[in-house]
């Protein structure tokens, strides 16, 4: 038997409770099983400080997650929204863990930022009015 490439008829990774899946799972140990955190002992310091939410409430390490749950998990900068399509209680590779939850978080904001104008290589110090139109290019000019 050859081994090769991956068929494009490759089943996916199932999706949905499977048969022999609990019915239901601590919240740091699921964090950690589909991969939203890097180690259990990190899923409950987030659960801890207060960066995990389930269902809308502040959520405890130790609380159980069922299928049809919402988590929110809040990152640097962004609050992830999850909800809980598979309970895995064992770490599981990334497709199948993909497969455990959809994400529900919105897209950013488009952002209006302004470009730092680019010097040519030798050019010198920027001169004092050049500064200046670098800080209110940055909205740090003080009028």
């Amino acid at each position: 038997m050859t081994e090769g490439p991956v068929a494009p008829d490759a089943p996916a990774a199932p999706v949905g409770p499977q048969p022999g899946d609990p019915a239901s799972v601590r919240l740091d140990v699921w964090l950690f099983s589909v991969r939203l955190a890097k180690t259990r002992s990190g899923a409950t310091a987030d659960c801890r400080g207060g960066h995990v939410r389930l269902n809308g409430a502040p959520a405890k390490a130790a609380q159980a997650v069922r299928t049809g749950d919402e988590v929110r998990v809040r990152r640097p900068g962004v609050e992830h929204v999850y909800r809980v399509r598979r309970i895995l209680a064992r770490r599981v590779g990334a497709p199948i863990a993909r497969g455990a939850y959809e994400d529900l978080t919105p897209p950013p904001p488009p952002q209006m930022m302004a470009r730092t104008p680019v010097r040519e290589r030798g050019a010198g110090r920027p001169t004092k009015k050049e500064r200046r139109e670098m800080d209110a290019l940055q909205g740090r000019r003080r009028d």
